[in-house]
């Protein structure tokens, strides 16, 4: 997918999740949200839906910098790392922010988001 990163991981999905939410915590990102989307759809429509989670993950450091940068950056805060179950396997992706600094089209953009890319992508290869 060119606007993010994604691998299959031989975890379950909820020891993926605790371990992608871990390797995020060691990389200085917090967790501000998570959607269970299984459990939503299941709730608001009634319909059945393959476990998937989103993680509205934060570094707060690199997000005063990118506000600093370009105030309607919180149009695309936070950083999304996904966790869901396709065919029998677990599947890890994240939002590359490179994407959104090519979106907002500001060089200032460029390097905090190669910093937090580098970040994420450190986090998602350690889950094993």
């Amino acid at each position: 997918m060119s606007y993010g990163f994604a691998r299959t991981v031989s975890l379950s999905y909820e020891s993926a999740i605790e371990r992608v939410t871990e390797e995020l915590r060691k990389e200085s990102f917090g967790i501000l949200t998570t959607i269970d989307v299984k459990e939503t759809l299941k709730k608001k429509l009634n319909v059945d839906f393959n476990k998937y989670i989103i993680l509205g993950a934060c570094n707060p450091s690199f997000a005063y910098q990118a506000l600093q940068a370009e105030e309607q950056v919180g149009l695309l805060l936070p950083c999304n790392v996904i966790v869901y179950e396709k065919d029998g396997k677990t599947i890890l992706a994240a939002f590359d922010p490179m994407s959104m600094a090519k979106v907002m089209d500001n060089e200032a953009m460029e390097p905090i988001a190669d910093q937090v890319r580098a970040k994420l992508f450190r986090a998602l290869n350690a889950v094993e």
